[in-house]
């Protein structure tokens, strides 16, 4: 007996010693910047991470390992993709949060960038009073006040793990470099005059010789600002050498970013959009993003139809989604701003009784007209380069988070001595109402250039609830086809009962009000078109429309996360 006992206790530390030795392997697990793969799909039944690149996504797995929960794994993603990613992932943009967590109200946090104090309303406009795109989308004066750090320490509250360990697999990538894929390749490449013109401090992007799938990236510069971060928390940017370096750089290129105006900039959690369809509970982004009302008024205004019985993308059930896409944008227009400056009508573009008004003129197998269908009567009253991750953990967190530099490598401007990219997000003001900005959107005076003020933005993170339990966690890049993307993603399988990857990965359409154009991704169903070009729609086929992320919660409770096909995305889950 003896004998045995002693062979129990023997067991027992053997395989103490082995867990610890276990845990000591992932505590020192490093992202392995030149071993990675791309998941499009995948199963897990602890934790799940989806984003726009497999390092980004391996960098927030890692911290679920870690015992960190979703939040830690969004903030690690957050900072990797600002590495990784730099054509949308950043430390000089800005974006926005929506989030649930296991026995608390659902948050909202917004970190979107805000106009310098000396911004003013004409500022983008010529000689003749219109718009210089020139100015406001590329070069020093197109930027706006960064808001990610402030927004990745804010969101911080809620996780787990030090900032110091979720920051430092950015750190390592960009200290010790990454091989860059082919698309990451031929996106550089193409951006190199861009580089040249709008820099006064020659960046590591540039280069003499063309870029290749496998050639290392380095950002010394960029590693040593995320030091500072990780060494003096948000007053490592906002404060010191980093803000000098940015004011420094404003004043080569006569940007207006202030030392004051990244001092006083400040990340603000909001009340979440939370409205109910067909049994779900939808919970997105409030103003300045303009996703969380789109998504709202374009469901509910589908609500009454019986979509389901129209099937995917046929004549039918197309038209109907364009013509409450169309709605929905035309009171985008006029109605939708930052509100913490104007009064946006929220409750009354959302109740039951004007969205149903809104479709009173809506006339099946005939094509709307965006000069007649303007926005309601309210009584009283983004290249498309952002990215988008979802998060989930085993512990009723969820987590899903747009963020962006505006256009493709935002300004094309980066900090000289700091190594990131500054935004453009002062194109996504109204220079001129009724001028389209980047993306064809057109807005007015709830939209004008204001000090201190925020650009109103497409990016709509989302979560739907099932049983008040999270069942989707979604989101995508895509400027103004954010929202439609999102609509869209939700109808399939809310409604069409479609798996996730064909969720995610069928042609997307979109319509924006202005132009009064149908947009199509190049494989959308050639008969659908036809159809609809009878009806007396103008159908444009263009590139591909985002890149949804989309984690879905099974019935036996694990994960399954997609990547969409459209680009490096790539799924990591545990």
């Amino acid at each position: 007996m003896a004998v045995c006992h002693y062979l129990s206790e023997k067991m027992m530390r053997l395989r103490i010693l082995i867990v610890l030795y276990a845990l000591h392997c992932v505590c020192q697990a490093q992202v392995d910047g030149f071993k990675y793969i791309i998941e499009k799909e995948a199963r897990g039944a602890k934790g799940a991470v989806v984003s726009a690149h497999p390092l980004a996504s391996q960098a927030g797995m890692l911290m679920l390992k870690k015992g960190g929960n979703a939040f830690d794994a969004a903030i690690a993603t957050q900072w990797a993709l600002a590495v990784v990613y730099p054509g949308a992932g950043n430390i000089g943009g800005g974006g926005f949060m929506v989030a649930t967590l296991k026995d608390q109200k659902p948050v909202a946090l917004d970190y979107r960038e805000m106009a310098p104090s000396a911004a003013f309303r004409d500022m983008y406009l010529d000689e003749k009073g219109e718009p210089d795109s020139e100015k406001s989308l590329y070069g020093h004066l197109s930027c706006g006040v960064p808001g990610t750090v402030a927004g990745l320490f804010a969101s911080h509250r809620f996780a787990k793990l030090p900032m110091k360990v979720l920051i430092q697999p950015a750190i390592d990538l960009a200290a010790h470099g990454f091989s860059i894929t082919s698309a990451e390749a031929r996106s550089l490449n193409y951006t190199q005059s861009s580089f040249k013109k709008y820099n006064t401090v020659a960046p590591v992007f540039v280069k003499n010789t063309v870029w290749k799938e496998g050639d290392t990236l380095l950002q010394k510069d960029l590693a040593n600002t995320l030091k500072r971060i990780r060494d003096r928390g948000a007053k490592g940017f906002y404060e010191g050498e980093t803000a000098e370096m940015i004011v420094a750089e404003m004043q080569r290129g006569k940007g207006l970013i202030t030392l004051n105006d990244l001092k006083n900039y400040k990340a603000k959690f909001r009340e979440p959009v939370i409205f109910s369809y067909r049994n779900h509970e939808i919970i997105g982004m409030p103003m300045p993003s303009s996703g969380g009302l789109l998504i709202n008024q374009m469901l509910k205004m589908i609500e009454p139809f019986d979509v389901a019985s129209m099937n995917f993308q046929t004549p039918a059930s197309v038209q109907l989604m364009i013509e409450v896409e169309r709605r929905a944008y035309a009171d985008r227009a006029k109605y939708m701003g930052d509100a913490d400056f104007y009064k946006v009508p929220v409750a009354a573009l959302t109740s039951e009784h004007y969205l149903k008004s809104r479709m009173n003129d809506y006339l099946p197998g005939k094509a709307g007209n965006s000069s007649l269908v303007a926005e309601g009567v309210v009584p009283g009253y983004e290249s498309e380069e952002t990215t988008h991750l979802s998060v989930i953990d085993n512990e009723g967190n969820a987590v899903s988070v747009t963020t962006t530099l505006n256009n493709n490598y935002g300004s094309k401007t980066v900090v000289g001595g700091a190594g990131f990219l500054l935004n453009d997000e002062m194109d996504d003001f109204s220079a001129k109402p009724g001028s389209p900005n980047l993306f064809g959107a057109v807005g007015g005076k709830a939209n004008a250039i204001e000090p201190g003020k925020r650009m109103l933005s497409s990016m709509t993170p989302t979560i739907v609830l099932k049983n008040k339990m999270p069942f989707l966690v979604v989101g995508t890049p895509g400027g103004t086809t954010i929202p439609t993307s999102v609509f869209q993603t939700i109808v399939n399988i809310i409604d069409f009962k479609m798996t996730t990857d064909a969720a995610v990965n069928s042609p997307k359409f979109h319509h924006q009000w202005l132009p009064d154009e149908v947009f199509v991704e190049k494989n959308f169903d050639e008969k659908t078109s036809n159809v609809l070009k009878k009806m007396g729609y103008t159908i444009s086929p263009r590139g591909q429309i985002g890149r949804t992320e989309v984690i879905k919660v099974l019935p036996d409770g694990s994960f399954e996360a997609v990547a969409d096909h459209r680009g490096d995305d790539s799924a990591a889950v545990w």
